[in-house]
């Protein structure tokens, strides 16, 4: 086809567009080059194109980005983004070689060659030795209908498409179409979209090779994989520029850190903020909180954090504490810390129209003009809890500089995180559940954009301004927000949840797509609501539940009002038991766990992957919804079915080491197992070295014995730790310790070595206690350094050698000779 319409031109072209009816529905596409000129503008490098009266700008922005802008009218409007990162991205390497022929324009961009056929105007993406990436599909060059931009595609037979953040089903989106509208979508279900994101990013990934699309664009967007033609998809948006960005690979992994670079890695949160948190809407009066957190305390079921919703408010109004359920609820902030437990207060963004009495929020608002206006210049009054409500205008840096100044109070009382939800923003009693589309929001060059351009990016600027409030409020303490509604670059401000899930063994079944999605869709700290919100859970589900939450990254347990409790303990003590057992895993991971919350904060990769991130190569797992990566070396496989069958296991590329017996297994393996309820399968990649530790109460615990290093031996062998002081800035200053593990094989002996990278902080243990797995007969001679000791222990029921490195706060080795 592509051919075709080189040799027959535009008149053919034409003639098939009309023929589809795009003609009749008033898309104009883009026509014939007529003039290309190079192009640069700061680092962008490039080639401009003209069309008519449109122009096409397609620069390098960084090694393997390659941005594509459209200007209809040929004027290009002012360059910004709410999604970009602030900081400059790595200069690219190599300069933009164009060459400008008769019927096609050539761009080089370092490992990336950009081909633009002229007519009609046609951009392919693809690698150094010629393979195709990413093509317009021929018959369909981009468009736009008055306000409208759209973008086609060529769709390979073979080719998968993921991410698009919080999408429900699936986390492959082939032959699916899907639209991007922050939406309050109460008891979603498997079909429903929109939902509460928007993250207009997606991935290819076609035999082992991916690519990235970022489409920057605000407005109210679309994705077809597939809906509306078979061999092609298509992206766009109902306003605002056309403006995408290509990111290449060729490794998944590479191209979510391209993505990660380009709109902001996420902050590194508070260690506090990993452990266990329980929260319900709602935890009062004030001695149901204490008593909750008490109960924690005398079963021994290690906790970190207790939310209150919102009826901790008077009358629901943000800011406000209702003195009657919380007569002292400084002292029960205070006296909750004592008990290790830090207090996370929700603080919806509509603000109770409540003036002259003595509603500060309100009041100072009003005085300082931050509200968002209808189109007659007076104020926007929606119903949400406090009944009218009015809402902050986020577009305005003074507007988020007022909000971020509210929580003053909250953070001298102690309160130690904070909870934005209703922010996509939710408004009741209005079909559409959100504001009209003709509000106004301000910006701070003196122009305004009404919703249609504000509602998307309204909870991350809601999220930002939280943020940055704390940031001035808390002194040098790193915050924690967690926000609903969330665009691309959200990550940089808070974390996330999955919003208002039900307590179905479907819903569980749908989390931990729906999270990996979120992971390679930018937004790595994120998990859901153990258990469902709407609804109750039987036993065994919320046990289910509670085991794969615990190797999720936010691990919060939630419910609604109304429904039965939901604590660990509910269902009796062999349920209990049971759900203890698997939060205490969580903390005995701590160390890694931690170690791989740092990656994701510095690289963008996520903890929780699918397996294609690591394995593109392994096809048999594009389809795999219920296995995940826990970090790079455990492989988890939950139980997310009322199971009376076996469970049929298969395992990625490698050897795998049973986590519970220590067995040894490979890949292509068949394991089918008969799952207890107390049992989730877990497997570590032979190669891996895990740092653990003992178990505590909180992550204020002080772990007892030394740090726990569980080395399983196998290809490409090690394995790393990050510590600091887990909860200031001081790691930006670089007061941390990160130390490499590895280890090497040969027929006779196993060598481990540790090396210290960075040794600006001092861990709570000084020395290290090994295990290593795989030992078929105990070690003729074991040394630590050149010294050879005999304390060690060998355990041929688990085939593991046990020793300890007294003083491991330096490099050390050690050598098991068989």
């Amino acid at each position: 086809m592509r051919e075709l319409v080189r040799r027959l031109g535009t008149g053919l072209l034409l003639c098939v567009m009309g023929s589809a009816g795009l003609l009749a529905q008033g898309w104009q596409h883009i026509g014939k080059v007529e003039r290309v000129e190079a192009f640069k503008d700061g680092t962008q490098d490039g080639a401009e194109l003209t069309a008519g009266k449109a122009k096409v700008r397609i620069t390098q922005v960084s090694n393997g980005i390659i941005r594509v802008r459209v200007a209809p009218n040929g004027h290009f409007p002012k360059d910004f983004s709410w999604a970009l990162a602030g900081t400059p991205l790595p200069e690219a390497s190599s300069p933009v070689q164009l060459l400008d022929g008769q019927s096609e324009v050539k761009m080089t961009a370092g490992a990336v060659n950009v081909s633009v056929i002229k007519s009609p105007l046609l951009v392919t993406f693809s690698d150094v030795s010629g393979n195709v990436l990413l093509a317009d599909e021929p018959s369909l060059p981009m468009g736009w209908n008055g306000p409208q931009v759209q973008v086609w595609k060529e769709m390979p037979a073979d080719e998968n498409y993921y991410a698009l953040g919080d999408k429900a089903g699936p986390m492959s989106r082939r032959n699916r179409a899907f639209t991007n509208w922050n939406t309050d979508e109460f008891g979603w279900q498997e079909s429903s979209d929109p939902l509460y994101k928007t993250i207009p990013f997606f991935i290819g990934l076609r035999k082992g090779v991916a690519y990235g699309v970022f489409f920057d664009n605000t407005y109210r967007s679309s994705f077809d994989f597939g809906k509306e033609g078979r061999d092609y998809f298509s992206f766009g948006a109902d306003g605002g520029e056309l403006n995408y960005y290509f990111i290449a690979g060729p490794e998944p992994k590479r191209v979510v850190e391209k993505y990660a670079t380009l709109t902001g890695h996420p902050p590194l949160p508070p260690l506090w903020s990993l452990g266990y948190q329980q929260c319900r809407y709602s935890y009062y009066p004030e001695s149901r909180v204490r008593e909750i957190v008490r109960t924690f305390r005398e079963k021994k079921i290690p906790a970190d954090v207790i939310y209150l919703d919102i009826d901790y408010q008077q009358g629901y109004a943000p800011f406000t504490i209702n003195r009657e359920y919380f007569p002292t609820f400084e002292k029960m902030v205070s006296d909750l810390r004592a008990q290790g437990f830090r207090t996370i207060v929700i603080t919806d963004l509509h603000i109770k129209k409540d003036a002259n009495h003595g509603y500060a929020p309100y009041d100072s608002g009003i005085k300082n003009d931050v509200f968002v206006k209808n189109p007659d210049g007076s104020v926007f009054v929606g119903k949400v809890w406090p009944d009218d409500s009015v809402f902050p205008d986020f577009t305005l840096t003074r507007a988020r500089n007022w909000w971020g100044s509210l929580y003053k109070d909250f953070v001298a009382m102690g309160v130690a995180g904070f909870w934005n939800d209703m922010n996509e923003p939710s408004v009741f009693l209005r079909a559409d559940k959100t504001m009209p589309l003709d509000t106004v929001h301000r910006l701070d060059d003196g122009a305004s954009v009404d919703h249609r351009a504000a509602h998307n990016i309204y909870g991350m600027e809601n999220a930002r301004a939280t943020y940055e409030g704390l940031l001035k409020l808390e002194a040098g303490e790193r915050p924690f927000v967690l926000t609903r509604a969330a665009f691309s670059g959200a990550q940089r401000y808070a974390a996330t949840w999955t919003g208002d899930n039900s307590s179905t063994w479907n819903h569980l079944k749908m989390s931990t797509p729906m999270l990996l999605s979120m992971g390679i869709s930018g937004m790595p700290l994120v998990g859901d609501d153990i258990g469902g919100f709407a609804g109750s859970p039987p036993a065994d589900l919320l046990t289910r539940w509670f085991e794969v939450g615990a190797l999720n990254p936010i691990y919060r347990d939630h419910t609604a009002k109304g429904t039965a409790d939901q604590e660990p303990w509910v269902h009796g003590p062999e349920h209990e038991a049971i759900r203890k057992k698997y939060i205490e895993l969580r903390y005995r991971l701590m160390p890694y766990l931690y170690t791989a919350i740092e990656e994701a904060a510095r690289t963008g990769i996520p903890l929780m992957r699918p397996l294609f991130l690591e394995y593109p190569q392994a096809t048999e797992f594009y389809g795999d919804d219920r296995d995940f990566l826990f970090g790079r070396d455990m492989f988890v496989a939950p139980v997310t079915t009322e199971m009376v069958d076996a469970q049929d296991i298969s395992l990625p590329p490698g050897g795998w080491y049973d986590f519970w017996s220590g067995a040894r297994h490979e890949h292509g393996e068949k394991i089918q197992l008969r799952l207890r309820l107390d049992e989730m399968p877990l497997y570590v990649r032979a190669g891996a070295i895990v740092p653990m530790q003992a178990v505590v109460q909180n992550t204020g615990e002080t772990p007892d014995g030394p740090l726990a290093l569980r080395v399983y031996p196998g290809e490409d062998c090690g394995g790393s730790l990050y510590e600091d002081d887990g909860h200031s800035l001081a790691y930006q200053k670089g007061e941390i310790l990160r130390i490499h593990y590895a280890c090497a094989t040969s027929p006779s002996s196993l060598t481990i070595t540790s090396s210290i990278e960075k040794n600006a902080y001092k861990p709570w243990w000084t020395s290290t206690s090994l295990t290593v797995y795989g030992a078929a007969d105990a070690p003729k001679e074991v040394r630590i350094g050149e010294r050879v000791t005999r304390d060690w222990r060998f355990d041929s029921q688990t085939h593991t050698v046990t020793l300890t490195v007294a003083d491991a706060l330096k490099n050390w080795s050690v050598r098991l000779a068989f």
